[in-house]
């Protein structure tokens, strides 16, 4: 699986501030209306999954899954987080494509 354009993607939302992770954080962006893309691990708990894709369909923000918090720390160097969020649209687009073509 070649991961090098959504690590390239998810750098630029690093760097540009466009990256947010954490329970609370992305909820509480979500609930703000700022959050165009939500990005789940396979491996987050049941009950972290179905209150996130509740949030996710109730504000309308698109939402994705990747297969493991250990693949999202290769590909953003954050540690111990199942749930991430993008606030740029340009990026949350991009990098939602990419993940859709991980899954392929």
């Amino acid at each position: 699986m070649n991961n090098s354009k959504i690590k390239t993607y998810l750098g630029f939302a690093i760097k540009s501030g466009n990256l947010y992770s954490g329970y609370d954080t992305c909820a509480n962006l979500i609930k703000r209306n700022k959050l165009k893309l939500l990005i789940l691990t396979e491996d987050a708990s049941d009950k972290t999954k179905d209150k996130f894709t509740k949030l996710a369909e109730k504000y309308e923000v698109p939402l994705s899954f990747v297969d493991s918090s250990a693949l999202m720390e290769e590909l953003t160097g954050i540690s111990d987080r199942n749930i991430y969020g993008i606030s740029d649209n340009n990026l949350a687009n991009a990098i939602s494509k990419e993940i859709n073509n991980m899954i392929k």
